[in-house]
C-alpha cells in the first residue's frame, strides 16, 4: 500500500496506512522492544522510552557510531514520535475489529532528491514489520524490492513537489 504525500503550508506530510491482523499489544512490542524492533529496523535502538526520551540511530558500519534521536511525543501503545533529522516520524496505533491500524506519518520540511529513497525505505521497513508479526524474519534488507518502491515514490514525490 503506497504512502500519500500531502503538501502543507511549510511542509509535506507523508502518510503510510497499514491495517494489521495483530493486536495493538503485538504491534507495540515490535515498535518498542529492541530485540523485535531491530528485526525490521536494525538501525534503531530504544534507549529511554518516554516523551523526551532517546533512541539511537546506529550507523551499523562497525564503528559503534550513532546519532541520538529525541522522542518528541509518546503515549504508551498509541503514539511514538521522534526527530528524523530536520523532520519527524510518528507512529500512531489504534485497535480495529480485525487487529490494529498502524499509521506512519513523516513530516518533511522540504522534499529533496533523498525523499523518495527515504520513503521507499520506510515502505520496506513496514513490510518487514508486517512480516515479522506474521512470523517471517528477513536476514537481509531486500534491496531489489526497495529499488521497485523507489521508482514509485520518485513519481509521487516529483508530483507532490509540483503542486
Amino acid at each position: 500500500m503506497l504512502a500519500t504525500i500531502q503538501k502543507q503550508q511549510n511542509s509535506s506530510i507523508v502518510k503510510f496506512n497499514r491495517p494489521l491482523s495483530h493486536s495493538v499489544d503485538a504491534v507495540w512490542a515490535v515498535l518498542t522492544e529492541n530485540e523485535k524492533l531491530q528485526k525490521w529496523m536494525n538501525n534503531l535502538e530504544i534507549i529511554d522510552l518516554r516523551k523526551n526520551g532517546k533512541i539511537h540511530f546506529n550507523m551499523n558500519d562497525g564503528t559503534d557510531t550513532y546519532m541520538e534521536v529525541t522522542i518528541t511525543d509518546y503515549v504508551e501503545k498509541e503514539v511514538l514520535e521522534f526527530d528524523w533529522g530536520k523532520d519527524t516520524v510518528r507512529f500512531e496505533l489504534s485497535p480495529t475489529s480485525s487487529g490494529s491500524m498502524l499509521v506512519l506519518l513523516e513530516s518533511i520540511g522540504e522534499l529533496t532528491e533523498h525523499t523518495p529513497k527515504d520513503l521507499a525505505g520506510w515502505h520496506i521497513c513496514l513490510d518487514l514489520l508486517s512480516d515479522l508479526l506474521n512470523g517471517t524474519v528477513h536476514e537481509e534488507f531486500p534491496m531489489e524490492e526497495w529499488k521497485k518502491w523507489f521508482v514509485e515514490y520518485k513519481q509521487i514525490a516529483d508530483k507532490a513537489g509540483k503542486i
